[in-house]
């Protein structure tokens, strides 16, 4: 028993370590000379000037003792939080896992993740949601938000989330749990700061119809920081064609450091590695539904039923996203969130080979914007953004495969039940809005 103490006290210490420190950038030696093996044209010169892509880079390696216990070791390459990027799509996984939380907390019979809900228009530039066709129950609902999130990033299925959790709750609950210097501002649909500070009402039904749960509209009057100014570029498009000479004002909008995001995702695999404040109120139902979707294909789901010629396995996984195969190795299942928006690319991601017994993370984001204009949609991610995260993951794997480890991991927690996808009659779903 003492010396699981011990044991859970060192896990205990290195999470505290990976919250603190911020405002100064680091990089360990040990990652610039593995990267230095890699003479890829684009991976080195990506590598030799972090400055021009704002690289940052967290590799997690992951030991386990005699009893599988896990332990975790960082690290780093240009990682600061203080260098600004734009999370995109990443505050889709904070969002959804606030959302289980809420629901937990509201501890009401019959509601639940997998419960049909309606959503109002109660301000400005809101939208109703009353029916999902998307779904088999011909409803929204949390579970179902959830899938199209992590499946292939969905935008309206975090919009919703927000709006179900709100702005306030969204914020104070991240910052209590030691997450201080993010911020989350703003669905995925244009409207103003003051739209954005009002959420909808919300109602939960029985397949009947019946009112099971009713949550009023919401506003936050919380003040955001703005003391450190986020700018980025020389200049931006406003409209279809009126460029503004200047930089991009990125104050206001979100904000999920890579640590942060990291730390996030440890929280969902590893529940206990991290200090309890950091962890997510979820049951154990929760978590396998959120690791099951956070590593199933797009291909392998019913609901909904997206094109799997256009949404391939590696859609949504960047360090193993071949341009020429779409696969992944058969023996390997990645449980991830992606962002992409305004020229960064970022990928946080738990990685298990079941065959050759592998486990690590690996959480990097890449800017690539060479005109420095924003919002124009020319971005080199197909030139340099992807190719650089694929051979940013598969230095990792390869080295994984060959790294000596004193006790193989068993990964039997982490094998989840896959779907099959129905041979049905309905029609696949094409361009997503992501």
């Amino acid at each position: 028993m003492q010396n699981f103490l011990n044991y859970l006290a060192g896990v205990l210490l290195v999470g505290v370590l990976a919250t603190t420190g911020y405002g100064q950038a680091r990089t360990d030696s040990f990652l610039t000379k593995l990267f230095a093996n890699n003479q890829n044209p684009i991976f080195q010169n990506v590598i030799q000037h972090p400055e021009i892509y704002r690289l940052q880079i967290i590799y997690t390696q992951i030991n386990r003792d005699r009893q599988n216990r896990p332990s975790f070791r960082n690290y780093y390459v240009n990682v600061d939080s203080t260098q600004y990027f734009n999370p995109a799509s990443t505050v889709k996984l904070p969002l959804a896992l606030l959302a289980l939380e809420k629901l937990n907390r509201l501890n009401r019979p019959q509601v639940d993740k997998f419960t049909a809900m309606q959503f109002d228009s109660s301000y400005a530039k809101q939208t109703k949601e009353w029916t999902d066709t998307t779904a088999q129950s011909g409803y929204p609902s949390i579970a179902h938000f959830i899938k199209k999130a992590f499946l292939v990033s969905d935008n309206d299925a975090y919009s919703r989330m927000y709006e179900f959790v709100g702005q306030q709750e969204i914020n104070r609950s991240l910052h209590a749990k030691g997450y201080r210097d993010t911020r989350i501002t703003h669905r995925f649909v244009r409207m103003s700061p003051d739209e954005n500070r009002h959420t909808n009402a919300v109602r939960f039904i029985s397949p009947s119809g019946q009112l099971l749960y009713a949550q009023p509209p919401a506003y936050n009057p919380d003040p955001f920081d703005a003391r450190r100014i986020d700018t980025l570029g020389r200049g931006y498009v406003v409209g279809k064609d009126s460029l503004v000479r200047k930089p991009f004002d990125f104050t206001g909008r979100n904000k999920l450091p890579l640590e942060s995001f990291q730390q996030i995702l440890q929280s969902v695999m590893f529940p206990l590695s991290v200090l309890p404040v950091q962890r997510f109120a979820l049951t154990q139902a929760d978590y396998q539904f959120v690791r099951q979707y956070l590593s199933q294909f797009p291909g392998e789901t019913n609901y909904p039923k997206y094109d799997a010629a256009q949404y391939y396995d590696s859609y949504v996984k960047f360090f193993f996203l071949d341009s020429l195969h779409h696969q992944l190795p058969a023996c390997v299942r990645v449980f991830n969130k992606v962002g992409w928006a305004y020229g960064f690319l970022t990928d946080a991601s738990y990685v298990a080979d079941f065959t050759n017994k592998v486990e690590y993370m690996l959480t990097a984001t890449i800017y690539v914007n060479r005109d420095g204009i924003l919002n124009d949609d020319k971005y080199e991610y197909e030139s340099v953004g992807h190719p650089f995260l694929y051979q940013l993951g598969q230095t990792i794997y390869q080295y994984e495969l060959k790294r000596k480890r004193q006790y193989a991991p068993d990964l039997s927690e982490f094998r989840m039940i896959y779907e099959t996808r129905l041979n049905d009659s309905r029609p696949v779903i094409r361009d997503v809005d992501n």
